[in-house]
């Protein structure tokens, strides 16, 4: 029995590894349904220098998959640039890699979000010494207020509202040498900003796909958690299935266990590992429930995501903490034993391993052991029986 116990312990240990590996604790799973496509949406004005561009995306709770507006924030030390999370298929699952700040913007699959995100590297402006420069091409600056801008034109080859890498219609598009590279460099999670933003997006029910069908009345805002006075969503960025739209925790298939371990494989979320120590905690319940870790980015809770009200939603929405070992065969003390001399003292019969107890028929005679597993003699009562472990 030790043994068994034993070699679950070490499957349990072993997926949970694998998924806290896929990003550093910043992967939301969401099985067989893909996110919404993006949005399409204006970019609200720079509210002031040092501020930098942190685009919308599709985060996972409970409640299913819901918008987290994109904003401006201030970044946490000046050099450091935002890669966006983004969704990759991976295994049979749908996994969402955290973002992250950097020296370099890195691998966020493909995805065009805008505003100088077109699917790889950044072009919406650039760190020179301690100031930050805009590029006013592709962001929403009034030069009047900043004056550290410039002008340049920039390509987008990828003119799609897909939101996720990989499966069926998903960006057909791996990282470079350069975004390989760029993945093992010293990394910064989100900002306290940054989180809080994220949590009261799960929790508000406008942003729900479901309530919004993919078109959100908070597409975007000036700065971290102003909903007051934000930019609506002039548009769903394509055809939104119902089957997403109606996608929850509880009607979604459990998570694949090889779709945490394919999650550094070469495919949706390439190198998802190899990112850096985005640690985004799980969404919390985008109804109000009490929110948990993406960061959960959700929390950045994937998406968070990600879905949380501890996923997270769990994140479906799986944190890793939020496994549980399975429970243990039951185990019956012992068997029911022939009926003991009146002469000798009865004798309790060695706790045997069994299938699941099966009612004995009743003997005619009375006897001590007659019934298993309480005796009539209160002296030689059979070993009480193991309890299951709680969940």
């Amino acid at each position: 029995m030790r043994i068994h116990r034993l070699i679950r312990a070490l499957v349990l240990a072993s997926l949970l590894l694998a998924l806290s590996a896929a990003s550093f604790a910043g992967v939301f799973i969401s099985v067989g349904i893909a996110p919404p496509p993006i949005p399409v949406y204006t970019q609200p004005m720079c509210p002031g220098e040092g501020y930098m561009w942190t685009p919308g995306y599709w985060a996972w709770g409970d409640d299913g998959y819901y918008w987290v507006p994109g904003t401006w924030v201030m970044a946490p030390e000046p050099g450091l640039l935002w890669t966006p999370g983004y969704w990759g298929w991976s295994g049979g699952a749908y996994l969402f890699n955290a973002g992250y700040w950097g020296p370099h913007v890195g691998w966020y699959g493909g995805i065009n979000y805008g505003f100088g995100y077109g699917g790889r590297g950044y072009e919406g402006g650039e760190w020179r010494g301690r100031n930050f420069y805009y590029n006013r091409s592709v962001n929403n600056v009034n030069a009047t207020n900043i004056t550290n801008v410039y002008n340049k034109r920039v390509v987008v080859n990828n003119n799609t509202h897909v939101s996720y890498n990989g499966g069926t219609g998903g960006v057909r598009m791996q990282p470079n040498a350069t975004e390989r590279q760029y993945q093992n460099e010293h990394h910064v999670e989100a900002t306290q900003a940054q989180s809080q933003h994220f949590s009261e997006a799960a929790h508000n029910p406008q942003l729900l796909a479901k309530n919004n069908g993919g078109k959100p009345a908070i597409a975007a805002t000036a700065r971290p958690s102003d909903f007051k006075s934000a930019v609506p969503a002039r548009a769903a960025g394509g055809r939104v299935a119902p089957a997403t739209l109606n996608a929850n925790a509880k009607n979604m298939p459990a998570p694949k266990a090889n779709a945490a371990a394919g999650a550094g494989s070469r495919g949706g979320a390439a190198n998802a590992g190899t990112r850096g120590g985005a640690n985004v905690p799980k969404p919390p319940s985008a109804t109000g429930a009490t929110h948990g870790n993406t960061a959960a980015t959700t929390s950045h809770n994937v998406p968070k995501p990600p879905s949380a009200s501890e996923r997270t939603s769990g994140r479906s929405n799986t944190a890793a903490g939020t496994h549980n070992a399975p429970a243990p065969r039951a185990e019956t003390t012992s068997r029911n034993a022939p009926a003991a001399h009146t002469s000798a003292p009865p004798r309790s019969a060695p706790p045997q391993r069994s299938a699941p107890e099966r009612s004995a028929p009743a003997h005619s005679a009375p006897a001590p052991h007659a019934s298993a597993p309480q005796h009539s003699a209160p002296a030689h009562s059979a070993p009480p029986k193991e309890e299951k472990p709680k969940r």
